[in-house]
């Protein structure tokens, strides 16, 4: 295996990681923290609570974009 072979794998490596974070964490956090912290411990209305919810799922995807941006920004200063 070639140097560009290995930065290809860890780079396919690193995208495949950040899509399933991308797309499982924002629907998790979103049911979850809708059901168990909104309505469940906080007692809010349904309508507040999806309200709520898409606010963490939104801030969410913020979150793991900007993880991604630092990453790729750090491995490919790395392979310089």
């Amino acid at each position: 295996m070639s140097v560009n072979e290995g930065s290809l794998t860890s780079t396919l490596r690193t995208l495949l990681f950040f899509t399933a974070l991308m797309i499982t964490l924002p629907v998790g956090l979103y049911f979850s923290s809708k059901a168990y912290i909104f309505e469940g411990t906080l007692g809010m209305s349904d309508r507040d609570s999806y309200f709520y919810a898409a606010i963490v799922a939104v801030v969410t995807v913020h979150v793991v974009l900007a993880l991604f941006v630092y990453v790729a920004w750090n491995e490919g200063s790395r392979q310089v």
